[in-house]
């Protein structure tokens, strides 16, 4: 081949051409070589897989296991607060404070939780048989005990003028009843089947009193809800799946009997699930469990699947009718795998991204590592399973069989005896006509519609500006938006919006988000508790929180009691022997831990709780209490940590949200670092790379905009649509 030298290139440019020509030529060469084989094999190449799927497809039927450790899968994996959780745990039993360490939703060990609600205009403390009645049916059931919570009224009217804040009324009351299960295997079964027994006993109390709306929860309930997302999406998946088979077959069909492809769309779509089938196999082989996030799987799978059916359907369609149908396959396999392999590559290394060690989220890292096997599949299975499809329906068009009856159509003279219906069904359009006067496929009312229609007006000269203009408005709100990302520290928002733990989750907001979680305070190291200094310094960290403090409890009874303790001896004597043996305050003994050295005693680690007022958004709000006071640890010199089991869902999550969006970002500069010399123009890259970053930052700020959060869902969204924008 020969180059003619344009003016003014360079000879880099020229060797840059060359090069990139060189490089497709010889990718095309070896597709061509490719579909020619399987056009060949043609059999092989549809038995192979299908003999795949069943094997794999028995092994999804017998190795399925759920994930049941949500916490593993939504919450950063490397996490400061997994680390204060350890030390919090390795100084005071967890298990032993969860009546004290109330959260929102996740609380350690098993418990039942139930929320009592009014009618509208009710009073709650007006029902107080009702209660002691739905408490004493909660208490009957097998080793349970009972603990009433401090965030235990709701929706509360207080007496007006009131001094000491009584309670006029309260629209709502929540018990949580926690069990005691001694970290042994046994006693968490039993443990699992009292919450089940608990959460079907407050559904018939609700039968049973209708004047009071119960909302029930324990702590099996989020995983029970993540994990119910996919059935109560079968609905949904049935509908989508529905609407892609008709899609698919309009997509293939045309008025021409001859060269339409209706079965072959649907194929195309059988081919993608059959991969996914395979490819969910692999997964429960290799001890892989399922979560509700890899239902989205198959989706994404068939969005990049179906692009390289209709390209490969659409290279058909673009070669010569003359040739041999095995050419023709060949021909098809030699202009359009080479595309598509670019587009795997980069599914794939985006992908691949998400699924290494940097990210952070084990839900995400799961579901790319999935992603990576179902782009290789899917690649497998197009150019084979699809390829072989395509091979015989060449060769049923080449013998001019009916693309739907897999009959002979008749000639021209024959139908023209025959009613019009007939000739309508059997009739391929261009039997009076030369194929070299017209390409048959132009004819196609979806090109046709796009080429005459939609291309004429968009490159219209007086179009052209309001486009402009409709760019600057979207690129506008989209920048708008992505100043105002909120992290997705929530993980209600991972739940089917009508699944029980969102109900009571939105009840709970709503009646009892006056305070924030309670917050445990654990000084970890030696302290002066008697010195002035100390005291002041304890006053200031807990300056605007409620507390829960066996210190200031200990400080009053001093005052009190006008008892003088300003040194190590008398403090620590007169705490041990006279305020712990106190019935008030003898609950106060699991908050200090005391070692003694020959005849001295120390108190080495203690802990208080801490609350505060917050507004309805409680968990942005417990956020920010997190941030406020994790530096003063830094900074003081009384040494502590701050822990609450919902602190493990928050911690760092903006971080861990964003590294999958700039890992798959890089992977896309580098995939088109990789690709520019095969671009036909250099320039190309530049318009890619923009169009790309507008797409990205557009869904970006509008899903802000649309209050939607970053969790780890959107992030996938995003990882996809960074893929879908680059491959079109």
């Amino acid at each position: 081949m020969c180059f003619l030298r344009r003016p003014g290139a360079s000879a880099g440019w020229i060797w840059w051409r060359m090069l990139r020509q060189v490089i497709h030529r010889g990718l095309q060469s070896f597709f061509y070589k490719l579909g020619l084989f399987v056009s060949r094999h043609p059999v092989f190449f549809l038995t192979v897989p299908a003999v795949l799927t069943i094997i794999f497809g028995f092994s999804l039927l017998n190795r399925f296991q759920p994930d049941t450790d949500l916490e593993s899968l939504v919450a950063p994996s490397h996490s400061l607060a997994k680390i204060e959780r350890s030390l919090a745990s390795s100084l005071f039993s967890l298990d032993q404070s969860k009546s004290q360490l109330y959260s929102d939703l996740h609380t350690p060990g098993r418990y039942g939780r139930v929320i009592l609600l009014s009618k509208p205009g009710g009073n709650i403390l007006h029902q107080a048989d009702v209660i002691l009645q739905i408490h004493r049916a909660v208490l009957e059931m097998k080793d349970g005990r009972s603990s009433f919570i401090g965030h235990q009224l709701g929706g509360v009217m207080e007496v007006p003028n009131s001094k000491d804040q009584r309670v006029k009324s309260a629209r709502a009351i929540q018990i949580t009843y926690y069990l005691q299960t001694y970290g042994s295997v046994t006693q968490d079964l039993i443990g699992e089947k009292w919450e089940s027994e608990f959460c079907k006993l407050m559904h018939k109390m609700q039968l049973d009193h209708q004047d009071l709306q119960l909302y029930s929860l324990a702590s099996f309930s989020l995983w029970k809800d993540f994990h119910q997302t996919s059935l109560l999406a079968r609905g949904k998946i049935l509908v989508s799946l529905m609407l892609i088979l008709l899609t698919a077959t309009l997509s293939s069909s045309m008025k021409d009997c001859l060269r339409s492809k209706p079965f072959l769309g649907l194929l195309g779509v059988l081919t993608i699930c059959i991969s996914s089938v395979t490819a969910a196999g692999i997964f429960f082989i290799t001890d892989g469990k399922y979560n509700s996030t890899l239902l989205g799987i198959p989706f994404f799978a068939m969005g990049h699947g179906t692009k390289g059916v209709f390209e490969l359907l659409s290279g058909w369609r673009r070669t010569r009718e003359n040739l041999p149908f095995k050419d023709r396959v060949a021909d098809a396999y030699s202009d359009v795998m080479v595309s598509y392999t670019m587009t795997s590559s980069l599914y794939f290394i985006a992908f691949g991204m998400g699924a290494s060690p940097f990210t952070n989220i084990e839900a995400v890292k799961v579901f790319c590592q999935n992603m990576c096997v179902s782009i290789l599949l899917n690649y497998f299975y197009i150019f084979s399973f699809f390829g072989s499809c395509l091979v015989f329906a060449g060769q049923l068009e080449q013998n001019r069989y009916h693309s739907i009856f897999c009959c002979k159509i008749p000639s021209a003279e024959y139908l023209d005896r025959k009613p019009v219906w007939f000739q309508t069904m059997m009739n391929d359009g261009h039997q009076h006509t030369s194929h070299h006067e017209t390409n048959p496929y132009q004819h196609h009312f979806i090109q046709h519609f796009l080429r005459e229609h939609y291309n004429e007006w968009i490159t219209n000269i007086y179009v052209k500006p309001f486009v402009v203009i409709l760019y600057l408005i979207y690129a506008s709100f989209s920048f708008m938006g992505c100043l105002q990302i909120n992290d997705g520290a929530n993980i209600i928002n991972l739940l089917a919006s009508e699944s029980p733990s969102v109900s009571y989750a939105l009840i709970q907001q709503k009646y009892f988000s006056n305070y924030s979680p309670v917050i445990g305070f654990y000084i970890y190291e030696p302290l002066e508790y008697w010195n002035g200094t100390v005291q002041e310094d304890l006053k200031t960290l807990s300056q605007g929180f409620n507390t829960v403090s066996w210190i200031e409890q200990y400080y009053q009874y001093l005052r009190v009691g006008n008892i003088s303790a300003t040194n190590k001896s008398d403090f620590i004597n007169i705490l041990q022997s006279s305020f712990l043996k106190k019935p008030e305050f003898q609950h106060f003994k699991n908050d200090i831990i005391f070692s003694k050295a020959g005849d001295e005693n120390n108190i080495i680690a203690s802990r208080l709780y801490l609350v505060a007022r917050t507004s309805e958004n409680t968990q942005r709000e417990a956020v920010e209490l997190l941030e406020k006071l994790r530096p003063l640890s830094l900074i003081q010199s009384i040494k502590f940590i701050v822990f609450n089991p919902t602190f493990v869902f928050m911690d760092h999550y903006g971080l861990s949200v964003t590294m999958p969006i700039l890992i798959s970002g890089f992977g896309i500069l580098l995939v088109l670092i990789l690709t520019f010399f095969l671009v036909i123009h250099p320039l190309g890259n530049f318009w890619l790379i923009l169009s790309v970053t507008s797409i990205e930052l557009g869904v970006l700020g509008l899903m802000t905009l649309w209050n939607v959060d970053m969790d780890c869902i959107s992030i996938l969204c995003l990882i996809y649509t960074l893929n879908f924008a680059i491959d079109h």
